[in-house]
């Protein structure tokens, strides 16, 4: 299993070589993408990419936890949290499979 962390820098060199836009455009494009995705989360929308998943918000209420430590019982408060569920494509392919399957999702 690879130990490699993908970064914007990454994503942005692989648009640069892949499409031709300059290393600037494709900055600018990456970060438009990415701002765009986090700006429909934040107001609540589900973001879905055809053969790669869905992103979406979900609330939590607020519930009893314990600390581990020493037992003691601590309110979690409500809160927001990301979450993602990836296509059943993408799911496949992390698999081994090869050649592309039916999205549905």
């Amino acid at each position: 299993m690879g130990s490699k962390t993908v970064t914007r820098a990454d994503l942005c060199e692989a648009v640069y070589q892949n499409v031709g836009l300059s290393r600037s455009e494709s900055a600018e494009l990456v970060e438009s993408v990415l701002r765009e995705i986090a700006d429909c989360l934040v107001t609540g929308e589900t973001v879905k990419l055809s053969s790669f998943g869905t992103f979406s918000v979900r609330s939590k209420t607020e519930r009893v936890g314990r600390n581990p430590k020493t037992g003691e019982e601590v309110p979690i408060l409500p809160r927001r949290v990301l979450v993602f569920k990836p296509s059943n494509v993408l799911k496949h392919q992390i698999n081994g499979g090869e050649g592309e399957m039916e999205d549905d999702v």
